[in-house]
């Protein structure tokens, strides 16, 4: 007996190790900007995730690459976007081909936005749009299931179909159909909503709720957020809010119709990160339902920062017409990234930073509603993974060779501890540029002129200190062209030098109803 038992012991330790690897639920929400969930200074309703936020952690310095496509490529592989090949993943594996050979079971359920789909890059199942956007109530003919063709209905399961509301009944599909318990092996979930993305669209009851809410404008909007993330103290006093940015018109100077249009527009884009929260509640509840909600680390994302995109048509149909099709742009988009300046695309802190909610009772060592002041990025989820799901990182997949893995384990965080972080961070979309190292950040908008900031004193952006600090400029520069083109291997047009001056952004508000391209 006493052979036999010592004979079992590996296997007992092994199993018993299993079982304390925790599950990962991974949200990305989509064009949603830093203030805009209740727990980062915004009114609009959202009390699953300020639950999440209360009882877990939240990042106030997270960051992502201002863009879709390359914030998904970051999310997923631990890399930059083109040190892994872009939206191919040519160079890149992903969280789901790391975890899988660990014993995980892997699900994905939203927008793609990259080549092939989820199922070829290590996800055992998958629904969703592979393409960058979708009408929310038709959708489009890039929706898939499990690598096969899927056309949307008119109704899914007994109510109205909204895109939403699909990626969460599929994403509780894939659970059930594990029937997931306490004993089940480990899972990962990859969420990846489309909301708040446009087409703002939702349905009726939804918008009406916010009906009111904005019709003092998008400058008392700042200000009231603002303030609010002084008093929850997620923003400390010593950085200011930005001003209102030139090119977005004074609320008072707008005429009273097109108060009426702005207002309801962002009741729209309000209601559809309320959706957003209403569904990521039924998954806590299926989850505490299985008894497997407490060893589950639980992330919330953003992809970028607000869209300064002005596209929208048909401003006579309501946005819960399949046939409308509006956006909000920069007026709104600063309100969204509150305090900073700029917006998706900019590598300025609009365009970078965004929420980042952790909540996992049974691993999480900060105290409840703690916010971390340490820098960290998208990047840094897959070194994360790889040493709680106690996984390898592949040199090669397939006929891809892995680039060594760029991102840092965010598990000193979850522990409470001072982690040694990044010596640079590296951010680049267009031409577009910025570098971190320590407390200084340069920063270049659409080729124009470096900026340099002491982001401890000044996260906002508010004192260039680049002529004061030529030297630092210089060898920062030189960073950032060192990585662009050794690690992501720009092309010549993404190395060219920036220009002596600063470039004049500007949006130009277009009222009318034609798409802007």
């Amino acid at each position: 007996m006493n052979r036999l038992i010592w004979a079992l012991l590996p296997f007992f330790f092994f199993f018993s190790s299993q079982a304390k690897r925790p599950n990962i639920v991974l949200v990305m929400a989509d064009d949603l900007g830093f203030s805009d969930l209740g727990c980062y200074g915004s009114e609009i309703k959202t009390p699953n995730l300020d639950q999440l936020a209360k009882k877990g952690l939240r990042f106030s310095q997270f960051y992502n690459t201002a863009k879709c496509h390359s914030s998904r490529v970051s999310l997923l592989t631990g890399l930059y976007c083109e040190q892994a090949g872009s939206t191919k993943l040519s160079r890149g594996a992903t969280i789901a081909e790391v975890l899988k050979p660990a014993g995980y079971t892997t699900w994905m359920s939203g927008k793609w936005h990259l080549d092939k789909q989820p199922t070829n890059f290590g996800f055992d199942k998958y629904w969703g749009h592979l393409s960058g956007a979708t009408n929310f109530f038709i959708g489009d003919n890039s929706f898939r299931l499990n690598g096969k063709e899927w056309k949307v209905p008119k109704i899914l399961n007994n109510k109205p179909f909204y895109t939403t509301h699909g990626i969460t009944d599929f994403a509780l599909n894939f659970i059930k159909e594990e029937e997931i318990n306490q004993n089940s092996d480990p899972f990962f979930l990859y969420i990846a909503y489309n909301a708040p993305h446009y087409p703002l669209h939702a349905p009726m009851n939804a918008v009406l709720k916010y009906n009111d809410v904005y019709d003092l404008g998008w400058d008392n909007l700042r200000k009231t957020r603002y303030a609010k993330q002084l008093a929850i103290g997620l923003i400390p006093t010593k950085f200011k809010l930005s001003a209102r940015a030139s090119h977005v018109p004074s609320w008072d100077s707008i005429k009273p119709s097109e108060k009426k249009w702005e207002a309801d527009r962002m009741e729209v884009f309000a209601a559809m990160i309320d959706l957003i929260d209403q569904n990521i509640g039924r998954i806590i509840t299926d989850l505490k339902k299985r008894h497997v909600f407490d060893n589950t680390l639980f992330l919330f994302c953003a992809d970028n920062g607000g869209c300064p995109f002005e596209r929208s048509r048909g401003r006579n149909l309501k946005p819960w017409d399949p046939k409308s099709y509006w956006t909000y742009d920069a007026s709104w988009a600063q309100a969204s990234n509150t305090p900073f300046r700029l917006y998706k695309q900019n590598q300025h802190e609009g365009g970078i930073s965004s929420p980042l909610i952790a909540h996992w009772p049974k691993g999480l060592k900060t105290k409840p509603n703690s916010i971390t002041r340490q820098p960290a990025h998208l990047i840094d989820f897959m070194a994360t993974f790889l040493e709680l799901g106690e996984a390898k990182y592949p040199q090669q997949i397939n006929d891809r060779l892995i680039e060594p893995l760029e991102g840092k384990s965010l598990v000193p965080i979850f522990n409470d501890k001072q982690r040694s972080g990044h010596e640079v961070l590296y951010f680049h979309f267009g031409s577009d540029r910025a570098i971190r190292e320590g407390k200084w950040k340069l920063v270049s908008a659409k080729g124009g002129k470096w900026e340099l900031y002491d982001l401890t004193k000044d996260r906002t952006e508010l004192n260039d200190l680049a002529t004061k600090y030529p030297s630092r400029v210089q060898q920062m520069s030189i960073k950032w062209f060192d990585i662009a083109k050794n690690k992501e291997r720009l092309k010549q047009k993404g190395l060219a030098p920036v220009k002596n001056e600063l470039k004049q952004i500007s949006f130009r508000k277009d009222t009318s109803d034609q798409v802007k391209n």
